[in-house]
């Protein structure tokens, strides 16, 4: 078996998360995320349905976001991630700017559906492939989506999960708080303490991540690979070898 790739780590670990569901959908600019959609797809022998965003042949939105924002207030979305320049222990995002909002140091796209999806989806996966203090911060600049809301506030959805490149968290509803999962191959929890700028609870003994069997990579590398070159052909071409 050839060397596992982190991206292929993230994919499985992430599908892990998915299973059981019955629709997850994928936001644009997220090949990760819709390679584990993807892949938690394949391993439910296709029961589970995905929409990605951007596809052609895994979309079942006729009418793009619209239709994604009426399908999950009908509650018909089990699960979707989110990003941010900025995340922080409180599972809070912002995707507005960095720094005093009148003269902001960085601007970015926006929150667009965010923090609607984010009050709706029961399951919210957080990702972000920078582990750095100054992404995952201690409190963030601008939210653009809050991880909690007062027990008055009508909120069925909210975060499950942070995953980045070096680690997984779960989300504690009842502290509000982050809990290490599991560790990546070849991190350390010198390191994740080193480049978190929040704190965060962990247990006695913290797992590694693990890294998928030899059946799921060949699913990953085959059909799934196949499927997300059609949505993201450089990272496809660029991961996987596998040209649109």
């Amino acid at each position: 078996m050839s060397q596992v790739l982190p991206e292929e780590i993230l994919a499985a670990s992430i599908a892990g998360m998915l299973k059981g569901l019955d629709h997850v959908a994928v936001g644009a600019s997220s090949p990760v995320p819709g390679t584990g959609a993807l892949l938690a797809k394949a391993l439910s022998g296709d029961r589970m349905r995905v929409s990605v965003l951007g596809s052609r042949k895994n979309n079942f939105f006729t009418d793009g976001s619209t239709e994604l924002f009426d399908c999950t207030g009908q509650g018909r979305v089990d699960a979707f991630f989110l990003s941010g320049a900025q995340i922080d222990g409180s599972a809070n995002i912002n995707l507005v700017s960095v720094g005093d909002p009148d003269q902001p140091k960085a601007r970015f796209p926006g929150s667009f559906g965010s923090s609607y999806m984010y009050f709706m989806v029961p399951r919210v996966i957080l990702f972000r492939l920078e582990h750095t203090p100054r992404t995952l911060v201690e409190t963030v600049d601008y939210v653009s989506a809050p991880g909690t809301s007062a027990d008055n506030v009508y909120r069925p959805g909210g975060p499950y999960a942070l995953i980045t490149d070096r680690c997984l968290f779960h989300f504690q509803p009842e502290s509000g708080r982050f809990r290490l999962e599991s560790i990546h191959p070849g991190q350390t929890l010198e390191d994740i303490r080193a480049n978190t700028g929040f704190d965060f609870d962990t247990p006695a003994e913290v797992p590694v991540t693990e890294v998928p069997d030899a059946e799921t990579l060949g699913l990953i590398r085959g059909p799934v690979a196949e499927q997300i070159a059609e949505i993201y052909p450089s990272f496809a071409e660029r991961v996987f070898g596998r040209a649109a």
